[in-house]
C-alpha cells in the first residue's frame, strides 16, 4: 500500500527582545542575547511543525514596555502588516508590553493578520480561548507588578525628601551636584543674591530682566534670563536650605543661599498684583519718551534704569540689544535725561519755525478749530517755562500729543511733529489761560 507524504507548510517565526535599562547591554553576551538564544531553541524544538528563524532581529535595548514607541516593535508591527510574520515568538509576554490596554491593540492587530504570539516560558497560543484567558491573566499580573513597583519608587523618593535629600533632576541655579548633594556654586550664589536683593528694591521681573541681560546673567544653557525663569529663582525655597516634595517643604541636606529675612521681603512683594507692582515701577522712573523712539534698525527703544549708590540712573535700551545682546545695533543704549534735554530743545526750536505754525494752522483750520498765529507764539510761551513743574504723566501726554516718532542715528536724532496735535495743545492751553482770567 503506498504511503502519502505529508506536506508541511512553512510558518515564519520572528523573535522579539526587549531589556528596560541600558545597563549590560555592552557586554558581549547581555539580557537581549539570552533571551534570543531561548526563543530560538523553542523554534528550532517546533521545526517537524514547519517553524522556521526570521533573518531579521527585533530588538529594543533600554526601553519601557510602557509604551508602544519603540523602533523593533514598531518595524516589527510593519512586517505583521505585510504579511511577512506568521508567529512572534518572546521569552516572556511583559517583554512585548505591559500595559494591558497596549497589548489589547497588539493582539487585535496580531489577529487581523492572523498572527499567533508564543511566549516560551509561559506556554500558550492565542488562537485558543483558553491560551487569551491565560494571557490576560498573565498580562494583568505584569501590569500588577508594574503599578507596585512605580508606587515603591514614589514612596521611597518622597521618604528621601522628607530627610532632605537630593533626589536628583537639574540642580538649582546657583547649587552644583557632588556626590549625589548639593553644593552651593560661589559664583552663581553671588548672583542670586543680587537677584533677590534686586529684585526687592525695584519690584519688576520685567525690569530685573533687562539689568541681568546687561549684566550678563545667563541660565546654565546660555541663554538669558527671562521673566519667567527669574520668577522660578525667586519662588524655589531650594535657595532657604529645604527641599520641597509635592507643596511639602522640608529641611534640606544642602546650605541656604539666601535667609527668610531676605526671602519675606521678595515674596512680601510678589504678593501685590503684577499690574500693582508695574504701575508703581512706571511711577517711580518716568520715561516721557517711551514708544516714541526708534533705532537705526527701525526697532523701538524701551525705557531701563538702574540704582547705583541710591542714585537713579535712566537710560532708553534697543529692543534689539534686550533680544539679542550688545553690540547688535549701533546705538545700544542712551542716557534717558541728556536725550530728553535734546528732544525739548530740538522741540523749541522747531516750533519757532514759521512753516510749523503755518503747518499747525493749517491742520487747526481743518478740525474745525480757529486758532491765530499769536496764540500759538502765546501757547509755546507758557509751556516752556513751566515743564519742569508739570507732573511726568503730563509730560508724557503732552510729548505723545506733539510728536509722531523720533529716529536716532550715529548722526543725532530727526523728530517728526504732529501739527495736528500742537493746534490741540494750543486751544487746550489758551482755553486753560481764558478760564483762568474769567475766574
Amino acid at each position: 500500500m503506498q504511503q502519502t507524504a505529508r506536506i508541511t507548510r512553512k510558518i515564519r517565526c520572528a523573535i522579539y527582545t526587549r531589556k528596560s535599562s541600558e545597563d549590560g547591554l555592552d557586554q558581549s553576551f547581555n539580557s537581549l542575547d539570552a533571551q534570543r538564544e531561548a526563543c530560538e531553541a523553542y523554534v528550532a524544538s517546533q521545526k517537524s511543525e514547519g517553524w522556521v528563524l526570521l533573518r531579521d532581529h527585533y530588538d529594543d535595548g533600554g526601553v519601557s514596555g510602557g509604551t508602544l514607541e519603540r523602533k523593533a516593535l514598531q518595524r516589527l508591527l510593519e512586517d505583521v502588516e505585510t504579511g511577512l510574520v506568521d508567529v512572534i515568538v518572546v521569552y516572556k509576554i511583559d517583554r512585548l508590553s505591559r500595559s494591558l490596554a497596549d497589548f489589547a491593540k497588539l493582539v487585535d492587530i496580531f489577529d487581523r493578520h492572523s498572527v499567533t504570539f508564543v511566549s516560551v516560558t509561559q506556554s500558550f497560543n492565542t488562537q485558543t480561548s483558553m491560551g487569551r484567558l491565560t494571557l490576560n491573566m498573565l498580562l494583568s499580573f505584569a501590569q500588577f507588578e508594574r503599578e507596585v513597583t512605580a508606587e515603591r519608587i514614589r514612596d521611597k523618593f518622597a521618604a528621601s525628601r522628607r530627610k532632605g535629600m537630593w533626589m536628583g533632576g537639574v540642580p538649582p541655579y546657583g547649587y552644583r551636584v557632588q556626590n549625589r548633594k548639593l553644593i552651593i556654586d560661589e559664583e552663581r550664589a553671588r548672583q542670586v543674591r543680587w537677584i533677590f536683593q534686586r529684585f526687592a528694591e525695584i519690584g519688576s521681573t520685567t525690569v530685573l530682566a533687562r539689568e541681568a541681560a546687561k549684566n550678563g546673567l545667563r541660565t546654565p544653557r546660555g541663554n538669558l534670563m527671562d521673566k519667567k525663569y527669574l520668577h522660578r529663582i525667586l519662588t524655589n525655597r531650594a535657595y532657604l536650605g529645604e527641599a520641597v516634595h509635592k507643596g511639602n517643604s522640608y529641611p534640606g541636606e544642602h546650605l541656604p543661599i539666601i535667609d527668610h529675612t531676605q526671602w519675606d521681603k521678595v515674596h512680601s512683594v510678589l504678593k501685590e498684583s503684577p499690574r500693582k507692582r508695574a504701575a508703581h515701577t512706571r511711577a517711580n522712573t518716568p520715561a516721557p519718551l517711551k514708544g516714541l523712539l526708534y533705532g537705526p534698525d527701525g526697532a523701538a527703544f524701551s525705557p531701563s534704569h538702574t540704582r547705583k549708590g541710591g542714585k537713579l540712573y535712566r537710560y532708553y535700551v534697543s529692543q534689539t540689544v534686550l533680544k539679542h545682546g550688545a553690540g547688535t545695533c549701533p546705538i545700544g543704549r542712551v542716557p534717558a535725561g541728556r536725550l530728553e534735554e535734546t528732544v525739548l530743545n530740538q522741540l523749541r526750536g522747531i516750533f519757532r519755525q514759521p512753516e510749523i505754525i503755518a503747518g499747525t494752522i493749517h491742520a487747526a483750520t481743518q478740525n474745525g478749530l480757529n486758532i491765530r498765529e499769536e496764540q500759538i507764539r502765546d501757547a509755546l510761551m507758557q509751556l516752556d517755562p513751566l515743564w519742569d513743574e508739570l507732573f511726568p504723566a503730563e509730560q508724557t501726554r503732552i510729548l505723545n500729543l506733539l510728536i509722531e516718532r523720533i529716529d536716532l542715528s550715529e548722526n543725532g536724532l530727526d523728530i517728526k511733529i504732529r501739527t495736528d496735535g500742537l493746534g490741540a495743545l494750543t486751544q487746550q492751553l489758551t482755553g486753560e489761560t481764558n478760564e483762568a482770567s474769567a475766574a
